[in-house]
């Protein structure tokens, strides 16, 4: 997905990288870290969006988010 097509505000907060971490995810999604942190924990995702896990943090890719926030998420 080009980063262009990303809604406004998942563009502000991605400031052009390809993955957010766990805070900036929840903002963009509206919810709560430890929200994200739970379903992810209990389901194996989070709204459809798995994130990779680089030196113990959870990084979660832009464009799944831009897809899940467009209506395209599973």
């Amino acid at each position: 997905m080009e980063t262009s097509s990303y809604p406004p505000e998942l563009a502000r907060i991605a400031h052009g990288r390809d993955f957010l971490n766990t805070a900036e995810f929840a903002r963009a999604l509206g919810r709560s870290g430890q929200t994200a942190r739970k379903n992810l924990s209990l389901s194996g995702h989070a709204w459809g969006i798995r994130p990779r896990k680089v030196g113990g943090r959870l990084l979660w890719p832009v464009a799944d988010i831009a897809r899940a926030l467009m209506g395209g998420a599973q």
